[in-house]
């Protein structure tokens, strides 16, 4: 535990000297955003590029945050945050960017200002217990990682109380920076899920929080606004919708509603060639069927399903499988049942009055066959 202390106050002192500048003396409201909409689109777009590695994005929503009125130490202070998130590297790239870009506005003479600093931590101040306090508020419960003690050791001492305890920026504050990074970030969905739920605890509002996904589409990251929309969308009770991929989720798949089971979407991409990207939520499969006068082409582009002919084994779908469905040939195609699934399809050699004929659902025994294949 002395080692753990040790490595707290090191980090700890990153955290103190990441920004410079006076102390702020004005009491701030930690359970409401400080920032404006203006502001807070700018600080979602930073906090998103900073968790890609997107250098060159960065930049320039770093200067939509000067024009949008937020301070360097503002910046600073949730670039320094997120290297708990996103890791040092990232955090410390996204530092450097911050410095280059300060030193071109001097060069340039663009208005910039350094603002405040966090207030001072009184002589008392206990991390562990002020770590412990928050942390119970933003998951809504009290919460021990009895596996790793460690790790919990420094997530209450140092991320919850250590960094949460500098006034800069608010509780609100840290959790639209630490929501729009993970929705940057795949493979992390129960963590994004978490802090939404810590967001709307610490007191972003429903439509603040709502606004973190427009904001997301605006500046151009499609996929994160999905993933962000799908995180919002799981606690709120609803059905989850969200593109796993940087591929169109498109419309609700309706006209054809009838021949699949579970929910699909349909994104048309080209009109001219009657290229679309069809996405299944998991568990969704479409009924057996033929094509007449035509070959279907499906290009696998995201998650993991299944194609199966009649009479034959079933095919994963990953990407980049790519399947020919041969004229006249019975069969499915559909995701996984853990899993979404995005495929291009078109048709090729393609002669008038082409067709596809529609036949019986795929029964659950033989979906269920095709995702046991999956241990094998």
């Amino acid at each position: 535990m002395k080692r753990i202390a040790i490595i707290t106050t090191l980090a700890a002192m990153f955290a103190l000297s990441a920004c410079g500048g006076k102390t702020s003396s004005t009491h701030k409201n930690m359970n409401q955003l400080s920032f404006n909409p203006s502001q807070a689109a700018a600080m979602t777009a930073i906090a998103c590029h900073e968790a890609r590695g997107d250098q060159s994005s960065l930049t320039v929503a770093i200067n939509h945050g000067f024009e949008s009125g937020l301070t360097a130490n503002q910046m600073k202070e949730a670039l320094s945050q997120l290297y708990a998130y996103t890791g040092f590297p990232r955090s410390l790239n996204a530092l450097g960017t911050l410095q280059k870009v300060m030193e071109q506005r001097r060069a340039a003479g663009l208005t910039m200002e350094e603002g405040a600093e966090s207030s001072p931590l009184p002589s008392s101040f206990n991390a562990l217990k002020q770590g412990t306090e928050v942390q119970t508020k933003l998951s809504g419960q009290p919460f021990d990682y009895t596996f790793c003690p460690a790790e919990d050791h420094y997530l209450k001492a140092h991320l919850f109380g250590d960094i949460f305890a500098r006034d800069l920026l608010t509780h609100a504050d840290r959790e639209l920076v630490t929501v729009s990074a993970l929705s940057g970030l795949e493979g992390v969905m129960p963590q994004l899920i978490a802090h939404v739920r810590g967001a709307l605890n610490m007191g972003v509002t429903p439509e603040q929080l709502q606004a973190i996904a427009e904001n997301l589409k605006a500046a151009g990251l499609e996929a994160e606004a999905l993933r962000c929309r799908a995180a919002i969308a799981c606690v709120d009770g609803q059905q989850q919708i969200v593109s796993p991929s940087a591929w169109p989720l498109g419309d609700s798949n309706s006209a054809y509603a009838q021949y699949f089971v579970g929910q699909s979407y349909l994104a048309t991409i080209d009109p001219a060639s009657g290229l679309c990207n069809v996405s299944f939520e998991p568990g969704c499969r479409n009924n057996w069927h033929i094509h007449h006068q035509a070959v279907q082409m499906l290009i696998c582009v995201s998650g993991r399903g299944w194609y199966q002919e009649w009479g034959k084994e079933p095919v994963e779908l990953k990407p980049g499988v790519v399947v020919a469905i041969p004229e006249g040939v019975k069969h499915w195609h559909g995701a996984a049942a853990d899993s979404w699934m995005q495929h291009l399809t078109y048709h090729a050699n393609a002669r008038p009055g082409n067709t596809t004929e529609w036949l019986e659902p795929v029964s659950d025994e033989a979906y269920n066959q095709a995702n046991s294949m999956q241990s094998r």
